[in-house]
C-alpha cells in the first residue's frame, strides 16, 4: 500500500511553489493547504482560458504572487522574503510541440528559469529542502522499449525534451557544488503523462477529446500508436510530498532523482485512451484519425522504472488507468454541469487520499 503524505509533516511547513496558476501546480496547491501548508505561489498569469486556478479558485488561501521565474532577482526577493522551508518548482513552458515554435523562450524557461530557482533556493537558508519537477522525456530515447531508469543518460530530440534533460543536468550539478554538503538538500523527479480535470493546455490529448465530445463531434487524434504512461495527477504529486518528507528527514549527501510512473497496464495506446474516454462519456461516434501535416517528431514509446522510488518512498500507484480516466471525465462532467469546481477537486483529493 502506498504511505500517502502526512498533514503532520505537512501542517504548517512554509512551502514555495512555482507553478501555482497551471494544471499540476493547481492541484498541487490545493493539495498543500488541504494538509495545513503555508504555500506561497510564483507563477506567471494561468496559460489558458478557462484554466483550472480560476474555476478551482486555488488563489485562495495562499499568498499569490505573479511573477516570472526567468527574472532572477524578483524570484530570489519572493523567495527570501517568504523564508520557506520548502521549494517546489513546477513552473516550466511544458508544451513539446509548442517548443518547436519557441524555443529560445523554451530554454530561456525551463533551463535558466531552473537554475534561477537553484540560485534563489541556495540563497535562502531557511529553504532545506528544494526538488525539481522535469518529466519522462529528459531522458535520451532511443526507441529501445526499455524502461528508464534515473541513472540513465539524459537526452531530447526536440527543444522541450533537451531543455527538461539541461534542467536535469543544471539540478545534479548544482546539488554536487552547493546543496547537499549541510542543511540544506536538493532532488529531481520525474513523471510521464499526467491526466485529470482542469488541464486545457494545447495539444492536451484528454481535453481535446472531451472538447470535441460535448460538442458532439468526432475527436481528432493526429498519431494513434503512441504508447504513453498515462496517470492520474495526483499519483506524482503524491510522491513528489513523499519525496520531500523524506529529503527532509533522511538529508541525503548527493542530490537524488526519482521516476513517477504508473504500472504497465496503463502504458497504452493514445488511441485506446481516446476510446475508453468516448465510452465513459457515452459518445459512441468514433474517432477521426488525422495525420500530423507537420511531421513534428515525438516519441513514439515512453516507459518509467519506478522501482527506486517504490523501494526508497514506498510510493506505488493507487489508480488503475480505468479509474483515472474515470475521475478525469467525471472532473469535466461537473464541470458541465455547473458544479462548485473547487469542491470537485478538493474532493477527489480527499477520495484519494483515503483509496486503500
Amino acid at each position: 500500500m502506498t504511505v500517502l503524505p502526512g498533514a503532520h509533516f505537512w501542517r504548517g511547513k512554509r512551502v514555495f511553489l512555482t507553478g501555482h496558476t497551471g494544471f499540476k501546480g493547481g492541484w498541487l496547491a490545493l493539495w498543500l493547504r488541504q494538509l495545513g501548508a503555508e504555500v506561497q505561489g510564483y507563477s506567471l498569469e494561468p496559460p489558458t482560458e478557462p484554466n483550472l486556478f480560476t474555476l478551482a479558485r486555488v488563489g485562495e488561501g495562499l499568498t499569490h504572487q505573479i511573477g516570472d521565474i526567468r527574472d532572477l532577482a524578483t524570484l530570489q526577493t519572493a523567495m527570501q522574503g517568504f523564508k520557506p522551508g520548502v521549494v517546489l518548482h513546477l513552473a516550466a513552458q511544458p508544451i513539446l510541440r509548442l517548443s518547436y515554435d519557441a524555443p529560445v523562450a523554451t530554454y530561456a524557461t525551463n533551463v535558466m528559469g531552473t537554475v534561477h530557482v537553484l540560485e534563489s533556493a541556495r540563497h535562502t537558508p531557511s529553504a532545506k529542502v528544494t526538488l525539481i519537477v522535469t518529466t519522462d522525456k529528459c531522458y535520451e530515447n532511443r526507441e529501445d522499449c526499455r524502461a528508464f531508469q534515473e541513472h540513465d543518460a539524459m537526452g531530447g530530440h526536440d527543444p522541450y525534451s533537451s531543455s527538461k534533460g539541461c534542467a536535469e543536468l543544471a539540478t545534479s550539478a548544482y546539488g554536487r557544488s552547493f546543496f547537499n554538503k549541510g542543511d540544506q538538500v536538493i532532488a529531481s523527479v520525474r513523471a510521464g503523462n499526467v491526466i485529470g480535470g482542469g488541464d486545457w493546455a494545447r495539444d492536451r490529448l484528454m481535453t481535446d477529446i472531451i472538447a470535441a465530445v460535448v460538442r458532439g463531434e468526432r475527436p481528432v487524434i493526429r498519431n494513434p500508436q503512441a504508447i504513453r504512461p498515462w496517470q492520474h495527477v495526483l499519483e506524482p504529486l503524491s510522491g513528489y510530498l513523499r519525496a520531500v518528507e523524506y529529503l527532509w528527514s533522511v538529508r541525503p549527501k548527493v542530490p537524488e532523482c526519482w521516476n513517477f510512473g504508473p504500472e504497465a497496464e496503463s502504458e497504452i495506446s493514445v488511441a485506446e485512451v481516446a476510446n475508453r474516454v468516448c465510452l465513459l462519456w457515452g459518445f459512441a461516434d468514433g474517432l477521426q484519425i488525422t495525420p500530423d501535416a507537420r511531421q513534428l517528431h515525438e516519441a513514439h514509446y515512453l516507459r518509467l522504472d519506478s522501482a527506486k522510488a517504490h523501494r526508497e518512498l514506498d510510493w506505488h500507484p493507487r489508480l488503475k488507468l480505468d479509474e483515472a480516466l474515470a475521475l478525469t471525465v467525471d472532473w469535466f462532467r461537473a464541470l458541465h454541469d455547473g458544479k462548485e469546481m473547487r469542491d470537485v477537486t478538493l474532493a477527489q483529493i480527499d477520495a484519494y487520499q483515503k483509496k486503500m
